[in-house]
């Protein structure tokens, strides 16, 4: 049986491992971190990625978490609520299906069989060679190794695997705008959903489906120093920081914010990789989700992504197919789609966060008159994508 590595238990990480599995690998995913899990709020599925999860038999699995999504009026709106576009029923933001993190996290590590994830195992080095690939990593305070057919590089933003292999690429890029996170449960139900739009900030509500609220808000300000972007912090005084510019704000965005545990409130500086990667393969390193593709969260589409990238691998590598070329067929159908889908959440964000005294106003009323046809054809050329099958190993 044909073996793989997986490093970094995240989302990408995990339905990796899943599909791998499911067609006929031995996986083993090794996560630095001592008890793994997803540190986040809110994470939005659109119809691409749930079908992926479909193929691999983990979908329904999904569809069972609390959940919830665009319900009531929805749409965007200035920070006095007046609305600037709503949307109905039949828009690609109604198909979306908001789950917490660490319960999607919980029902896909639930899936995997037992011993296939190693926490507290942090990867140092790979050594290709002509057949294997050994994969160095430091456990318990000892320095192992294990050797694989592949490596599957799920290990994010920062991913040490992608420096290795790709040494004269330039890294991640700063967005332009830092982001709050945060999820409660408000004291009556929230009605509206959707993105509120001021100068360089903006403010989105989405419920959970089961009396919680996910709740995010960006500003466009400076890096912040020392800090390495995409990983999330929890600070007392960002509770404090966000009622500074949303207290004003229509209802119920203070009340969102003040039901919020400070210590629960999530900031990360935005960063994408904005430089197309020549290509996510090499040897027998094939990289996925952030990884390879990172992008800025303003089409909903990062974890969706990585999942596809995911069942999309494991396609490529079911049967009795040669590795090469079977990696080489994986970054041909997933570079150019996850590079297109970079560039797109790029523009959006530099949309989103317009900040200027002319740009804000003149931003607005384009959106308030772009025929909704014309403004939601890309996001449904997104989302029409079907998963190549993933046929149940013997």
């Amino acid at each position: 049986m044909r073996q793989a590595i997986v490093v970094g238990a995240g989302i990408g990480g995990l339905t990796s491992a899943l599909a791998l599995i499911r067609a006929g690998w031995q996986v083993r995913i090794l996560e630095r971190a001592e008890v793994p899990g997803e540190v986040g709020a809110g994470i939005t599925l659109f119809p691409n990625a749930l079908r992926a999860l479909d193929a691999i038999g983990v979908g329904d699995r999904v569809r069972a978490l609390p959940s919830g999504g665009v319900a009531g009026p929805a749409g965007m709106r200035d920070p006095s609520g007046r609305w600037v576009v709503r949307v109905d029923g039949q828009q690609p933001i109604h198909d979306m299906y908001a789950v917490h993190r660490q319960d999607l996290y919980g029902a896909l590590a639930g899936a995997l069989p037992d011993g296939v994830l190693s926490a507290g195992a942090e990867v140092v080095g790979t050594r290709v060679e002509a057949d294997r690939v050994e994969v160095g990593y430091r456990a318990a305070g000892r320095d192992l190794s294990a050797g694989a057919d592949l490596v599957v590089g799920a290990d994010g933003l920062r991913s040490r695997l992608r420096a290795a292999h790709w040494p004269a690429y330039p890294g991640p890029a700063y967005a332009g705008y830092t982001s709050w996170r945060g999820v409660t449960t408000p004291a009556s139900a929230v009605e509206a959903s959707g993105e509120t739009w001021g100068r360089g900030t903006r403010f989105g509500i989405l419920p959970l489906g089961d009396g919680r609220v996910y709740w995010f808000a960006t500003a466009s300000v400076p890096a912040r120093a020392g800090t390495a972007g995409g990983n999330p912090d929890a600070r007392p005084d960002e509770r404090a920081e966000l009622l500074r510019r949303f207290a004003d704000w229509h209802a119920p965005i203070p009340e969102l914010i003040t039901g919020t545990d400070p210590a629960a409130v999530l900031r990360h500086d935005t960063y994408e990789l904005r430089t197309p990667l020549p290509g996510y393969v090499t040897d027998r390193v094939a990289l996925v989700g952030d990884a390879a593709h990172a992008m800025t969260p303003d089409l909903g589409q990062g974890a969706c992504m990585a999942i596809e990238d995911a069942v999309t691998l494991a396609a490529a590598l079911a049967g009795d197919v040669e590795l090469p070329d079977a990696l080489r067929r994986y970054d041909a159908q997933r570079r150019p789609r996850t590079q297109s889908v970079v560039r797109a959440s790029h523009r959006m964000s530099r949309i989103s966060q317009a900040h200027g005294p002319l740009t804000g106003p003149l931003r607005d009323l384009v959106v308030r008159l772009t025929p909704p046809k014309l403004a939601e054809r890309g996001m449904r050329r997104v989302i029409a994508w079907v998963p190549p099958p993933v046929p149940a190993a013997r």
